[in-house]
């Protein structure tokens, strides 16, 4: 899934503060500097990151099976040692945006990842499931701080390279995982799961080692933002190592906007968890695919919304991120219509290809406008209720479908996803002194 400042020539929130922002920063064209440096060190390392974080994630979900026997726990009890990943990481996200603003995002962003890859040795470790439960505690505390640290960072980079990079960063999450996934699945036949998940920390820290010394080297953004509507201004930001600089808490409308792009997230992420967890049951259960067949749904799912982020700046540019987010939603919307109603497989997969499609982009730009309406105290608070979304969806899921059937139950994410659409539409960009969204695309060829 922090130093946060508005990126303002583009964030449909701030599109009122356009007119007063150029004349400081005016718009860079094909032949601009900010082009030639949108793959900058800084960028390049923290998407680096951010698959690392992905990478160590699936390292560990693959090997739960393997853990489970090895902690000899029941479904429930497994369910609840799990349970502590999530509360571990919505208690800590608060505080690490606090965090964030005092020391810096990139400090942040790098101790965090570093803890990630410290923690996710320990449960291999563990022979009782009350351990277990605490060490995943302590890995989702990680994880939590990884993804407001990663978030916020990747907000301010967004606002210096004054493009709606952000998908281009949570497409790296997706590869990670992929790649995560991957090598876990190849090494689960041949290593226990203890030596797999140190050579996954392991490789972490060696990665992490060149990347966090170029994002702490780079230059900070050279620049100072337009303020937030209600929100004071913005001092400018503290060089590279020392705190970011201070940033009031947002109110009012800014803090409205946090909450609403806040439950966009939640909408979003109540799908993602669903497709995780019942994906492949509703496909052998309701569908009547085989194991291998139906193995292939998450699949298709998890490679269209890494194609869907890897796309999604593109998108953002010439379609305006109030267009991505609301078509997103209802391509979600269809396709999750169509995955849980579909009488055969191949509908339902081209079903779960459009879910995946769908929310690929929604996440990742909704928790960017959180971070540039209300900074890193924003992502935390948008990253927390889209956390909560994941953390909902599966047992939401699970007992509408005992009250019910799994295909009714499948289509609430349907209705989500239409209201995640929704929602970002009541954040669209207003107009102000001749300028839209539309206007704002331009500004960035």
């Amino acid at each position: 899934m922090c130093a946060a400042l508005p990126y303002s020539d583009f964030v449909p929130l701030l599109n009122k503060t356009r007119a007063r922002s150029e004349a400081h920063n005016p718009p860079i064209g094909r032949s601009g500097t900010a082009r030639s440096r949108t793959w900058s060190a800084a960028r390049t390392a923290l998407t680096t990151f951010f698959a690392v974080d992905g990478f160590l994630f699936a390292a560990w979900v693959v090997r739960i099976p393997d853990i489970r026997a090895q902690v000899s726990a029941s479904h429930s009890a497994l369910g609840l040692a799990l349970l502590c990943i999530s509360a571990g990481a919505v208690a800590t996200m608060a505080l690490i945006g606090r965090l964030c603003v005092r020391y810096g995002s990139r400090r942040i962003t790098v101790g965090s990842l570093v803890a990630l890859s410290l923690s996710v040795l320990l449960p291999a470790h563990l022979h009782s499931v009350l351990g277990l439960g605490l060490v995943l505690l302590l890995f989702g505390a990680a994880y939590g701080a990884a993804n407001v640290s990663m978030n916020s960072a990747a907000v301010d980079l967004v606002a210096e390279i004054r493009r709606p990079v952000m998908p281009s960063f949570h497409a790296g999450y997706s590869l990670g995982g992929l790649l995560g996934a991957a090598v876990g699945g190849l090494l689960a036949g041949h290593l226990s799961a203890a030596w797999a998940l140190s050579l996954s920390g392991a490789l972490g820290l060696l990665v992490i080692a060149p990347a966090g010394t170029a994002l702490l080297r780079s230059p900070a953004p050279a620049w100072t933002p337009a303020p937030v509507t209600s929100v004071a201004p913005v001092a400018p930001v503290a060089p590279v190592g020392s705190a970011s600089p201070k940033r009031p808490k947002p109110v009012g409308a800014a803090r409205l906007l946090v909450l609403l792009l806040g439950l966009t997230a939640l909408c979003d992420a109540y799908g993602e968890g669903a497709l995780a967890d019942w994906a492949t049951l509703h496909l052998t259960d309701d569908v009547h695919a085989g194991a291998g067949l139906a193995a292939t749904g998450f699949a298709a799912y998890a490679f269209a919304m890494t194609a869907g982020r890897i796309s999604g700046t593109w998108l953002s540019m010439r379609l305006g991120q109030t267009r991505v987010m609301l078509f997103g939603g209802l391509t979600a919307c269809t396709g999750m219509l169509l995955g849980a109603l579909a009488p055969n497989v191949p509908v339902a997969l081209a079903g779960f290809v459009l879910v995946g499609l769908g929310l690929a982009n929604i996440f990742p730009l909704a928790i960017a406008q959180a971070g540039a309406a209300g900074g890193p105290r924003g992502v935390a608070t948008a990253s927390t209720l889209g956390y909560a979304g994941m953390l909902i969806g599966p047992p939401v899921i699970g007992f509408l479908a005992d009250a019910t059937t799994l295909p009714v139950a499948l289509t609430t994410v349907a209705a989500t996803s239409a209201l995640a659409g929704l929602l970002a539409f009541t954040v669209r960009p207003t107009r102000s002194h001749g300028h839209t969204d539309h206007g704002q695309r331009q500004s960035l060829h």
